[in-house]
């Protein structure tokens, strides 16, 4: 189940990293290289972090093949997905429930106490996406409004919480990433945002 969600993950993120790319009308090869940052620049610089080198997609090619075929999809589809901003919108959520959890594990395997664990679930989830975001000329959507690191954040403790009851781990996985995805798709619905800052 583990590293069946791995690909999920990686896959949506590969498909929102190749639909911002396309937005910003870059050719085939500029495409290519958002969507693979996006899809493994999380994953990346957690295991930097965590001393795991080299780095997990760099030792399983399965990876590359996986966001090759989310690329490739992406290219074929791109005329179906009318609604170029909602398409998007919904693969980076299945991305940032599932690499959330992905970061926790990673965490849990070496060690690490659980904020420690909570920590690189969120940077596991978000940092592909500011990586691609600062690549496209963005403002990354981690530093908006929008209710993003905090849900991963909030997915974590669910987690830990609901590990306390030794629940069998398949369930213990979809429950949280089930959980982040359901407040994601809430907080954009209901226009859930965090106050902004501004100088006096």
């Amino acid at each position: 189940m583990f590293y069946f969600l791995d690909f999920v993950g990686t896959i949506a993120f590969t498909m929102s990293g190749a639909l911002t790319a396309m937005s910003k009308k870059l050719d085939p090869f500029g495409v290519f290289i958002i969507a693979f940052v996006t899809a493994v620049g999380g994953g990346t610089l957690r295991d930097v972090m965590i001393g795991r080198t080299p780095v997990g997609w760099m030792l399983d090619l399965n990876y590359v093949y996986v966001i090759f075929l989310g690329f490739v999809l992406s290219i074929i589809f791109r005329k179906k997905f009318d609604r170029l901003r909602t398409s998007l919108f919904l693969f980076d959520t299945v991305g940032l429930g599932v690499f959330t959890l992905i970061g926790l594990e990673k965490g849990i395997n070496i060690g690490l106490h659980p904020v420690i664990c909570i920590a690189l679930g969120t940077i596991t989830a978000c940092f592909g996406g500011v990586i691609r975001d600062i690549l496209c000329n963005d403002i990354p959507v981690i530093f908006r409004r929008e209710i993003y690191a905090t849900i991963c954040i909030l997915g974590g403790m669910l987690f830990f919480m609901l590990r306390e009851f030794n629940l069998d781990k398949d369930i213990l996985y979809i429950t949280t990433s089930i959980f982040i995805i359901v407040i994601r798709l809430m907080a954009v619905k209901f226009k859930w945002y965090l106050p902004t800052l501004e100088p006096k």
